[in-house]
Order: structure tokens, then C-alpha cells, then sequence
């Protein structure tokens, strides 16, 4: 079996897009989201810089593993808008990505189905606007040991080519190091059968 132990997410913000449907005004936006705290800040944002806009509609997915959604449809006829939204995260298959449409009314009403085509299209402009990257799911692992055996500690990170993140010598010394998940296992292994070595897995959100 093949251990997928990669993601796809948006490098970085997107540039604003901007799609017309009948004098409605329909502009788009994805941001690198990694907490669902992040997502109000954003929004307010947006409201700041579209004062008469009528709707602020997203959908955001956080999460590799297990993975978070939301899709709101802001004050627009129910699964209208938000839904519409997060099927093009779906469809792109990206996660960790927050799409706001800032939708300016222009007069004419859409129609639910005009609705849900704008919604969709303005977020399919955005992501197809955006840097589309891959990252690896990585596992931070914390290595403590006394000074005396750094060398056989620091020969296994160079032979596995390990990732550090942090680390403090002392006569006491703590190294945090990140690894791919599918090596996960194996560098746990390694570092737990030494002698005087202990580590421990460190969850990072």
C-alpha cells in the first residue's frame, strides 16, 4: 500500500478576482488557513474593505489527518453559496484554505440556481488565481539525552537527513526534530532503542 503522506494547499494569498453576473459583482479570495480562530479576523477584514457589500459568503477546510469544514451562506438563500464554495476546495482537493466571495448586489436578482453558478465560478477563478503547492505531513518529535551521547544522536539526524526545528545544549540537551510521517515510525524506532535517548512525539497544530 502506498502511505500518501502529502497535501495540497495555496502557497499564499490569493490575488482578489472579480466575476459579474447581471451588475452583481462577485469578488474572490483564498487565504493559507491553519485554525478556525483565523477565519473571523479575515472575514472582518473584508467587511472593512467592502463596506456595501451585501454578503460575505466562504468555506473553509482545516487538516490533513482529520480534516475541519465550514461553508456559510451569510444571509444568501440556504446552501446557495457557502456549499458552492466547498465543492471547489473539493474539487481543487486542497485543504488547509479558507475562499470568502464578497458579493455586491447589482439590482437584479440571480435565482437560486444563479446563485449557486456565480458562487461556484468566483470561487473556481480563485483557486484556479492561486499558487497551488504540495506539503508533506510531517511528525515533531522531541529527543532528550545528556550532552555525553550528542554525537550518536546528531550522526543518526545527519544519516536520515532529519530536520531540525529546535534545539538547546546544555549539559542537558533537547533537540525537537520534524519528520516525514511515512519515516515517522522508523526514526521513532531508532531513537527509542538507544541507550539513554528519549523521545517523545509533540503534537503541533
Amino acid at each position: 500500500m502506498e502511505f500518501n503522506d502529502t497535501y495540497k494547499t495555496i502557497a499564499s494569498a490569493s490575488p482578489e478576482i472579480l466575476f459579474k453576473e447581471k451588475n452583481s459583482k462577485f469578488f474572490g479570495y483564498a487565504f493559507p488557513v491553519h485554525s478556525e480562530t483565523e477565519v473571523k479576523p479575515i472575514i472582518d477584514t473584508l467587511r472593512k474593505q467592502h463596506p456595501n457589500a451585501g454578503h460575505y459568503c466562504y468555506a473553509y477546510q482545516i487538516g490533513t489527518h482529520t480534516t475541519i469544514y465550514r461553508a456559510n451562506d451569510d444571509g444568501e438563500p440556504s446552501n446557495s453559496a457557502g456549499m458552492p464554495i466547498y465543492g471547489q476546495i473539493q474539487s481543487f482537493a486542497i485543504t488547509n484554505v479558507l475562499i470568502v466571495i464578497v458579493r455586491i448586489f447589482g439590482g437584479t436578482k440571480l435565482g437560486v440556481g444563479g446563485l449557486i453558478s456565480a458562487y461556484k465560478t468566483s470561487a473556481q477563478l480563485t483557486l484556479e488565481a492561486s499558487e497551488i503547492i504540495e506539503k508533506t505531513i510531517d511528525n515533531h518529535y522531541l529527543i532528550s539525552f545528556d550532552y555525553k551521547n550528542i554525537n550518536k544522536v546528531m550522526r543518526v539526524i545527519k544519516e536520515k537527513n532529519i530536520e531540525i526545528a529546535n534545539q538547546k545544549m546544555n549539559m542537558s540537551c533537547e533537540i525537537e526534530i520534524i519528520t516525514r510521517k511515512k519515516n515517522a515510525e522508523m526514526v521513532f524506532d531508532i531513537f527509542n532503542s538507544m541507550f539513554e535517548i528519549e523521545i517523545k512525539s509533540l503534537e503541533i497544530n
